[in-house]
């Protein structure tokens, strides 16, 4: 039974994306300005989401466009939840159709 201790908070989720990009960035060997020119998003929004993580999800797509993780959306919202077996008999079948 999965109880709200096994999930990520939204703060621990935003942390984690910052942490990513930020790790990106720099194995890239972007500075923020070079980022900010690259990926068309302000130098200050860029420095706000490294700091406090915030950014208008336009402004995160484009940064994502520039560090070239853009497919790393695709699994966004992806996961299907299932409530019973018949969940997943009813998605199996209209799957086939």
């Amino acid at each position: 039974m999965n109880t709200i201790l096994d999930h990520k908070l939204p703060g621990e989720v935003l942390e984690g994306v910052t942490k990513r990009m930020v790790a990106r960035r720099k194995s890239l060997g972007l500075t923020q300005a070079k980022l900010a020119e690259k990926s068309g998003v302000s130098l200050a929004s860029i420095k706000r989401f490294e700091r406090i993580h915030q950014i208008s999800f336009a402004s995160l797509v484009n940064i994502a466009f520039a560090l070239r993780c853009e497919d790393d959306f695709d699994a966004l919202f992806a996961h299907q939840e299932y409530a019973s077996i018949d969940d997943v008999i009813r998605s199996s079948r209209s799957k086939r159709r």
